[in-house]
């Protein structure tokens, strides 16, 4: 991934949306596809993207590409 391509990967983020709690979700940064770099993720933040990618529609709604709320 060359530095153009992590700043727009950084302009966005997939976000899982708990079904059960509005205030919960989890978000990872991604591309205007929704693509995340999981070799750019913490370990930590890998097993969290991994376990919300389990739960769709279990737990957690199927996955939104929104702009980055770090901007």
């Amino acid at each position: 991934m060359n530095a153009s391509t992590q700043t727009q990967a950084h302009e966005y983020e997939l976000r899982f949306q708990s079904l059960f709690d509005e205030g919960r979700a989890y978000a990872f940064p991604c591309d205007a596809q929704g693509h995340v770099d999981m070799d750019q993720l913490s370990d930590r933040a890998r097993q969290n993207y991994l376990y919300a990618r389990a739960v769709i529609g279990r737990e957690v709604a199927m996955p939104a590409v929104l702009p980055s709320r770090l901007h």
